[in-house]
């Protein structure tokens, strides 16, 4: 099976293709330019350096959150747009289960982060890469405080890791350990083994971001509303 990978959920922009279970390419970017300039090129790049065509993959795997809101947008809509040309099916993969596999293997529970700030995360917990809690913001406290009963060696990765890494070790002390730089961030080969492996598909119309949350736009809309304020009147005041 030839799969084209895309994630753009967090700060790092990655894509990958994979034939089976081969990588045959992965570019991975974080610099100053956003997912929405480095995507098309890397993805381009990427298929050229495999020697493979959009035509000749078997389908699009697409991280759809939890992360970033314009991130997940950007990289849902890229998958939706190239499966829709060339008629592809797609799969959606989880960006904290991806995470937890980017990290490698670990003789406890694997705690991926991903920073959802005003000191909160997205969180999940993982053991041998099978799933103990599901995807959920909550507050640090709170996450740890739902997570510390289930092992004795937490390992914490994720790009809110580095955010809450003091915090962390406060709490569970010597029971936390953190992943190196290196093994800390969501790797799209990884979220293609996964979407190898769960051979779920769907079409480029009934694929959806993972949101958690409302954005802070739809936030602000209901907050309006429960004021009894459209967007013009709430401006003049």
């Amino acid at each position: 099976m030839n799969l084209l990978v895309i994630d753009t959920s967090g700060p790092v922009c990655g894509t990958a293709v994979l034939e089976d279970e081969k990588v045959l390419c992965e570019y991975i970017s974080q610099n100053r330019n956003t997912h929405s300039v480095n995507l098309m090129p890397m993805t381009e790049a990427a298929l050229l350096s495999a020697g493979k065509t959009l035509g000749d993959m078997d389908a699009i795997a697409a991280v759809t959150g939890p992360g970033s809101f314009t991130g997940v947008r950007i990289g849902v809509a890229t998958v939706k747009g190239l499966a829709h040309g060339a008629g592809l099916p797609c799969i959606p993969v989880d960006a904290l289960e991806a995470l937890c596999l980017s990290a490698g293997e670990f003789d406890g529970v694997v705690c991926p982060l991903q920073d959802a700030r005003a000191g909160q995360v997205y969180g999940a917990a993982f053991r041998n890469g099978e799933r103990l809690t599901e995807d959920a913001p909550m507050k640090l406290e709170d996450f740890l405080a739902k997570t510390a009963p289930l092992g004795e060696r937490f390992l914490f990765t994720g790009d809110g890791m580095p955010v809450h890494r003091e915090r962390i070790r406060e709490v569970l002390g010597d029971r936390a350990f953190f992943a190196p730089a290196h093994l800390s961030y969501l790797r799209p080969s990884a979220a293609g083994m996964i979407a190898l492996k769960k051979g779920v598909r769907t079409d480029y119309l009934s694929l959806q971001a993972t949101y958690l949350r409302p954005p802070n736009a739809q936030k602000n809309k209901r907050l309006l509303e429960a004021m009894g304020l459209d967007r013009e009147e709430a401006e003049k005041r």
